[in-house]
C-alpha cells in the first residue's frame, strides 16, 4: 500500500495540535500520525495565508499524493514553485509526481535541477527525493540508499534520515543495515515510534508474521492511540492470511479489516479521501464483501474518485459474475484515470473480462500488463490460474478454459502444467461432446460438420496434454503423466474418427495408449480409476490390432483388459468375435 506509507517516517514526532493551529510543524505532526485531513485543513489555510511560503505548498502536495491525486499535486507543487521560486522542495515534489507517473527520466531530470547548488546543510530536497524512491510505484531502493546517505552528511543529528535508510534497506532486503539504521535513529530520538515499527516489520519481508505481529501488538499496547501501527498490523495479517491453512483464512484476513478500521478511527478521517483509501485496502486484502458495502456507498457521494469503477468492476467480477458489467465499469476506469494511476489488480481484472467476453487478444495483453506491474507481495499469475479453477469448480467450464489459456501460454508460470492439464481436459470435454453424434441423427453430413467442429477443440487438447505428459519434473510426472497421457489418447482417438470411420482409422492414439501402458507399470500409487485406465488402453489398443488384421495382437490386449475386469464387455464381446474367425 504505498501510498499509504509515504509519511509514516516523513516528520519529525509531536505533539498533534488542533485544526485551528496554524503552524507547520502541527500540520506536520498531524501528517506524521498519518491525520491526513486534518493536517489538509491546515496547509491549505497556510497556503491562503502566506502563499509566499513555499514549504506549505510542497506538504499540502503531498497530502494530495496520499489520496493518489497526481493532478492536483502537480497544480499545487507547480503553484509553490511560481510563488517561492528558491524553495527547491516543490521541484523536488514535481520529479515525485514524475515518479508517480513511471517516467523516471522526467523525475531524475527534476532531481537533478533540485539538487543543483545545494549547501552542505541543506538536505530536505535529497531526504525526500530518497523517500520518493522508496514510496514509489517501482522502488529504487539502491537509489533510495545513495541519496539519503548524502542527506545524512548534511544533518547528522536528523533522526528522519536515518529512519528513511532503514526503509531503504529493508527493501533491499539487506535486515542488518535496516535494523541498524533504525537503532540510529533511535538514538537521536528515542520518542519517534516510525524505527520502532520499521524494526518490527523487518521480518515481514522474510513472511514471519508470527514476529511481526508479536511485537507490533506491543506497540500498540505502548501507544494505543498511535493509528499507523494499526494501518501495519491490518497489512501484515492480510500478509498473513494468505499463508495460512484456508480453515483460518477468513478469521485471520477479517483481523486485518478490523484493525484498518481502528486506524481510520484513531486518524479521526471520515473524509471521502478516506473511506477511498478504505476501498484500496479491501481490494489489496481481498475483502470483496465489504468492498461491495463500501463501493455502493462510494457511487451515491457527489464528486467521488473515478477508483469508484474499480470497486464497482471488481464486484461484479467477483461477486455477481456479471463480467459483461465488469468489463463496462473497468473500461470505465480506464478511459476515465491516467494510466499511472492503474494498479496491477486493475490490468488483472480487466483482463480476465475481456477474456471472458471474447477479448482474447486484448485480454491476454491486459494479463501481461498485471504481470509486469505486480508488487513482490502479489503473485497475480496464481490468482488467474486459482480464478480459472474456481470457474471450473462452478460449472464455468468455457470460462475455465479461456483463463488457464493465460498461464498455460507461460512456460516460466508456476501453474504452466496444472493450466495445461486442466485446459486439455476441459478442450477434450468440449470436443468429444460434439462428435458423440446421436445414431438416430449421425448422417454423413452431421457427422463430418460435427467434426470439423470439435477438430481445432481436440487439436488443442492434444497439445496442452502433450506438454504435460512430457515433462520431467516429478511432481508433475506424479500428479499429472498418467491422467494426461489417457486424455491425450481419447483426444486422438476422437480426431481418428473411430467412432463414425473405423476403417480408416489412422492409429494416431497408438503411441499414447501405449505410454500409458507404461506409465501405469511404473507407478506404485494408482487411484482404482487410474488402474481402469490400463483396461480402457488395452481395449482400444486391441480393437485397432483387430481392424488392421493382427488378430493375435488383438487377442493379446483383450486378454490383459479381461485380467483387470474379468467382466468388461466391449473386450468380451470382441474376443468373442475374434474367436469366431
Amino acid at each position: 500500500m504505498t501510498n499509504s506509507k509515504l509519511f509514516l517516517s516523513l516528520l519529525l514526532a509531536g505533539a498533534v495540535g488542533t485544526v485551528s493551529a496554524q503552524s507547520l510543524k502541527d500540520a506536520k505532526a498531524a501528517m506524521e500520525a498519518e491525520q491526513y485531513d486534518k493536517a489538509k485543513t491546515m496547509l491549505q489555510q497556510l497556503v491562503e495565508k502566506k502563499a509566499k511560503d513555499g514549504e506549505n505548498y510542497f506538504y499540502l502536495g503531498q497530502i494530495h499524493l496520499v489520496n493518489d491525486k497526481i493532478d492536483s499535486a502537480a497544480y499545487v507543487f507547480q503553484q509553490g514553485v511560481t510563488n517561492a521560486p528558491k524553495e527547491k522542495l516543490n521541484v523536488v515534489g514535481l520529479g515525485i509526481v514524475e515518479l508517480e507517473k513511471g517516467n523516471v527520466s522526467g523525475a531524475e531530470s527534476k532531481f537533478t535541477e533540485a539538487t543543483t547548488g545545494l549547501g552542505k546543510k541543506d538536505y530536505l530536497p535529497l531526504y525526500y527525493i530518497g523517500r520518493a524512491y522508496i514510496d514509489a510505484p517501482k522502488p529504487d531502493y539502491k537509489k533510495a540508499v545513495e541519496y539519503l546517505t548524502k542527506a545524512k552528511e548534511g544533518a547528522p543529528k536528523d533522526a528522519l534520515v536515518p529512519t528513511a535508510l532503514g526503509d531503504a534497506y529493508a527493501g533491499l532486503r539487506e535486515s542488518s543495515p535496516a535494523y541498524v539504521a533504525y537503532r540510529d535513529a533511535l538514538t537521536l530520538n528515542d520518542k519517534l515510534l516510525a524505527p520502532k515499527i520499521g524494526q518490527a516489520i523487518i521480518s515481514r519481508r522474510a513472511q514471519a508474521y508470527d514476529v511481526v505481529l508479536e511485537q507490533l501488538t506491543t506497540l500498540a499496547g505502548e501507544n494505543p492511540e498511535y493509528g499507523p501501527i494499526y494501518r501495519e498490523l491490518a497489512e501484515t495479517y492480510y500478509l498473513s492470511s494468505k499463508k495460512a491453512p484456508e480453515d483460518q483464512y477468513r478469521e485471520i484476513n477479517q483481523k486485518a479489516v478490523e484493525n484498518y478500521k481502528k486506524y481510520l478511527s484513531l486518524t479521526g478521517d471520515a473524509s471521502l479521501d478516506a473511506k477511498v483509501r478504505y476501498a484500496d485496502f479491501l481490494v489489496y486484502s481481498g475483502n470483496y464483501d465489504e468492498l461491495k458495502t463500501v463501493s455502493q456507498e462510494l457511487s451515491n457521494q457527489a464528486g467521488v474518485d473515478a477508483k469508484v469503477f474499480r470497486y464497482l468492476g471488481y464486484i461484479s467480477f467477483l461477486q455477481d459474475k456479471d463480467y459483461a458489467k465488469s468489463l463496462e465499469y473497468m473500461t470505465q476506469l480506464f478511459s476515465k484515470v491516467d494510466t499511472s494511476r492503474l494498479i496491477a489488480r486493475d490490468f488483472l481484472i480487466k483482463g480476465m473480462s475481456e477474456i471472458i467476453n471474447g477479448n482474447d487478444a486484448q485480454g491476454n495483453a491486459d494479463l501481461k500488463v498485471a504481470i509486469s506491474k505486480q508488487s513482490e507481495d502479489e503473485n497475480l499469475d496464481e490468482e488467474v490460474a486459482e480464478t480459472a479453477f474456481a470457474k471450473l469448480q462452478d460449472g464455468e467450464e468455457e470460462v475455465a478454459r479461456k483463463l488457464f489459456a493465460f498461464p498455460a501460454s507461460n512456460p516460466e508460470s508456476d501453474y504452466y502444467y496444472d493450466s495445461n492439464y486442466y485446459m486439455g481436459t476441459g478442450e477434450y470435454g468440449v470436443g468429444s461432446k460434439l462428435v458423440s453424434v446421436p445414431e438416430a441423427e449421425a448422417t454423413p453430413e452431421v457427422v463430418a460438420a460435427k467434426f470439423q467442429e470439435a477438430k481445432p477443440h481436440l487439436e488443442s487438447a492434444v497439445k496442452s496434454l502433450d506438454l504435460v505428459a512430457k515433462a520431467t519434473k516429478q511432481e508433475v510426472v506424479d500428479k499429472y503423466k498418467v491422467n494426461a497421457l489417457y486424455y491425450k489418447g481419447l483426444s486422438e482417438l476422437a480426431l481418428d474418427n473411430v467412432i463414425h470411420d473405423a476403417e480408416n482409422a489412422k492409429g494416431l492414439f497408438v503411441g499414447s495408449f501405449t505410454e500409458l501402458l507404461s506409465a501405469i507399470a511404473a507407478s506404485t500409487n494408482l487411484t482404482d480409476a487410474q488402474k481402469a485406465y490400463a483396461a480402457d488402453a488395452h481395449n482400444y489398443l486391441g480393437y485397432f490390432a483387430y481392424l488392421k488384421g493382427d488378430a493375435a495382437k488383438a487377442k493379446t490386449h483383450f486378454a490383459e483388459s479381461l485380467k483387470i475386469n474379468a467382466e468388461d464387455p466391449f473386450a468380451k464381446q470382441m474376443v468373442d468375435v475374434l474367436n469366431q474367425k
